[in-house]
């Protein structure tokens, strides 16, 4: 479904970022990247969505086997791309559920489709904050404006469920969880997770997957994967850190 090859990137001034990333996910797998601070896992969910703050030098990103890395930030969000952010913004004045239902008619005018219906837009919001634990508030409130840290991730799990896109990038969602919101949002997680769709979960700790785990684990260092494996991966990162793994010497 989603095969990144090969891929380098750099900052606007050249700085070289990402030194040859390989990964392949494939329909229905959760992968998840770990690594130390600056490693760039955050930076390899940016190339992937197309921000214009990075330059891919080489390499390719396959969706469904058409190289997207040409296209612009919206195409690839049309594409099926969907990236949960760190810190998510808040964009006053623009409501929450008027600004996922522009999304979800953007996607489905970009695959030839009509305008979802008012009565199947409702229904699908209804059930999708149901499954997230939300209430009405998010409805009458700009996008994230005055949500707590757990409430906008939470919120990023809901526009995950209305655009059901084919690959979604979940940087750091459990980021400022308390235990509550970690249940939460992991539930969604899970309940989004199907055969449809491949999840990379970016994280620093082993407490998210426990609640949704994934199906391999990545070590991602100086720009690059050093090492990959099963969960049980996650437990040994844990004890261990990441001093330990060989392969990420220049």
């Amino acid at each position: 479904m989603l095969s990144i090859k090969n891929l380098h990137a750099t900052l606007e001034d050249n700085t070289p970022i990402l030194n040859g990333v390989n990964l392949e996910i494939k329909s229905g797998e959760v992968h998840a990247i770990m690594g130390p601070n600056g490693a760039g896992k955050s930076t390899l969910s940016k190339v992937i969505s197309g921000h214009p703050s990075y330059q891919i030098t080489q390499g390719e990103i396959l969706l469904q086997g058409k190289n997207i890395a040409e296209l612009d930030i919206a195409a690839r969000a049309n594409a099926g791309i969907f990236i949960s952010m760190q810190y998510p913004i808040e964009i006053p004045g623009v409501n929450n559920i008027e600004f996922l239902r522009m999304a979800l008619d953007s996607k489905r005018a970009s695959q030839g489709l009509e305008k979802i219906s008012d009565s199947d837009f409702n229904s699908l919001i209804e059930k999708s904050m149901e499954l997230l634990e939300m209430d009405n508030r998010y409805t009458e409130r700009g996008v994230n404006e005055g949500f707590s840290g757990g409430e906008k991730k939470r919120n990023e799990i809901l526009q995950m469920a209305v655009l059901q896109p084919k690959i979604a990038f979940l940087d750091e969602t459990d980021s400022g969880l308390d235990i509550d919101a970690l249940r939460i949002v992991s539930k969604g997680i899970n309940a989004l997770r199907n055969q449809e769709r491949g999840i990379i979960l970016v994280t620093h700790y082993k407490r998210l997957l426990d609640y949704a785990k994934p199906d391999y684990i990545h070590v991602l260092r100086r720009g690059k994967i050093v090492l990959s494996g099963g969960a049980e991966l996650a437990d040994e990162l844990e004890a261990k850190g990441y001093d330990w793994i060989p392969g990420d010497e220049e």
